[in-house]
């Protein structure tokens, strides 16, 4: 039955099963990707959006992100999917949901959405719904 998998006339077959043991195809992991920015009394809030392709439900996620400003000016604030200490919101196999900074216990940026020029990943916390690590891989493109 191999053999005929390799026939000369079947080129797609051996091509789908490349492309589906390949990695860079696989739906698997936790990916996070820029949010929507919103305006809070006048200071930017960043936002990430959280797609859990893993297996595993995401009991807590949280996505440290380091702006810079125009004025040159580099600050940190974490993205959550919950409060840490509070009522957790798990994120199931399949399940999309919003990272967001919580101003009532972290500082906000101070400054205009237009003003942030530069963003990148300082740290990233992710916990199953037991407390221990997450098994799938996380992306982040912020």
């Amino acid at each position: 039955m191999l053999g005929n998998i390799f026939h000369p006339g079947r080129p797609t077959a051996v091509l789908a099963l490349v492309l589906a043991a390949s990695p860079a195809f696989a739906a698997n992991g936790i990916d996070v990707t820029r949010g929507i920015d919103s305006t809070v009394y006048g200071s930017c809030v960043p936002s990430l959006v959280v797609e859990n392709k893993s297996t595993g439900t995401i009991g807590y996620l949280q996505v440290d992100i380091a702006v810079a400003t125009a004025d040159g000016q580099e600050q940190t604030i974490e993205l959550k999917s919950a409060y840490r200490e509070g009522v957790l919101h798990p994120i199931g196999p399949g399940d999309k949901a919003t990272l967001k900074q919580h101003l009532d216990t972290s500082r906000a940026l101070g400054v205009a959405c237009g003003d942030l020029k530069a963003r990148r990943v300082v740290r990233t916390i992710c916990e199953a719904a037991d407390g221990r690590p997450c098994d799938s891989s996380v992306s982040v493109q912020p």
